[in-house]
């Protein structure tokens, strides 16, 4: 995974992206990899989490939620 939003959390890879959509608003999603799990048994994508008017608040909102599942569920 490469990306310039891709940072790591309490043993996960947090991967934010943002999807715009044809009436230009943008879908938070989010990719995690737990860091000492096989590829597939760790990785978790969610879509469409929340939808925003702009690119960066839908990236710092995927951020914030992936943290947030991290310590409630990782």
């Amino acid at each position: 995974m490469q990306s310039k939003h891709l940072h790591h959390y309490n043993g996960y890879a947090v991967q934010p992206s943002a999807h715009r959509l044809p009436d230009g608003s943008f879908s938070s999603n989010l990719l995690l990899e737990r860091a000492e799990s096989a590829r597939t048994d760790g990785r978790y994508q969610f879509y469409s989490l929340d939808y925003f008017t702009s690119e960066e608040q839908a990236l710092q909102h995927s951020a914030r939620w992936a943290h947030h599942w991290v310590d409630t569920r990782g």
